[in-house]
């Protein structure tokens, strides 16, 4: 995935999908924040911001946070919508070997008895109708502590749910997967984060027990691409 990202200085983030920082030129300013989680760790006073600028010109605010560039030179992707864009581009390269060879990919397929949309449907229709399905629910992860990864970074009953409802396709006999996008350069593995989320931890190691696939993909980040490349360890 390309990127064409400008650079600025971070003043402090803040209502979730705001943050002020100085640009290049000196001026401070307004940018978007497309990410509903804590950032914990990846939105530091003075930390380098990577942005693009929206052509549209209807936007309140037309630069949005795509990068963060930590002190000691790693790259994190802040901007939790490139984490399906990149998994996409992975599958539709055959860059994860556990997705390759089906025919079908569809987005955001309504599923599951608690009305769930799956980030990605792959299936090979009526040419293997034998062939499982695979249900994929995508997560990104940036929250880095003591050098391991960690997901998540708050509390989500939103992922609390997506893991009951993987849990559900997985005893129905088609494949559910859970994959963690890493997106942070400092991450090497991924473990639950039980200090943040007990429950969610709880019901991953539940959702493993039911056959739920779980695996992780690191991306490797550049002020001008970002791409998921090499699979990486989930501690459970």
């Amino acid at each position: 995935m390309k990127l064409n990202l400008k650079k600025a200085t971070l003043i402090k983030r803040y209502k979730r999908f705001l943050a002020d920082v100085i640009l290049e030129d000196g001026t401070t300013t307004t940018i978007h924040v497309s990410n509903t989680g804590s950032m914990t760790n990846c939105a530091d006073e003075n930390d380098i911001v990577w942005y693009s600028t929206s052509s549209n010109p209807k936007r309140k605010y037309p630069f949005s946070w795509e990068l963060c560039e930590k002190p000691n030179g790693d790259m994190i992707c802040v901007n939790t919508i490139k984490a399906n864009q990149l998994v996409e581009e992975a599958i539709t390269n055959n860059v994860i070997p556990e997705l390759a060879g089906y025919k079908l990919l569809k987005r955001e397929v309504k599923y599951g008895s608690e009305n769930s949309k799956i980030d990605f449907l792959l299936s090979d229709d009526g040419d293997f109708p034998e062939k499982p399905k695979a249900y994929i629910e995508v997560k990104s992860v940036t929250l880095l502590e003591d050098g391991q990864g960690y997901f998540p970074d708050a509390v989500t009953t939103r992922g609390q749910k997506h893991l009951r409802e993987l849990m559900e396709i997985a005893n129905s006999g088609q494949r559910a997967v859970l994959l963690f996008a890493i997106l942070h350069e400092g991450i090497h593995s991924v473990k639950p984060a039980i200090h943040v989320d007990k429950k969610y931890t709880e019901l991953l190691y539940l959702a493993k027990k039911s056959g739920v696939e779980i695996i992780a993909y690191k991306a490797r980040l550049s002020s001008d691409s970002i791409k998921l490349i090499d699979c990486s360890d989930v501690l459970l």
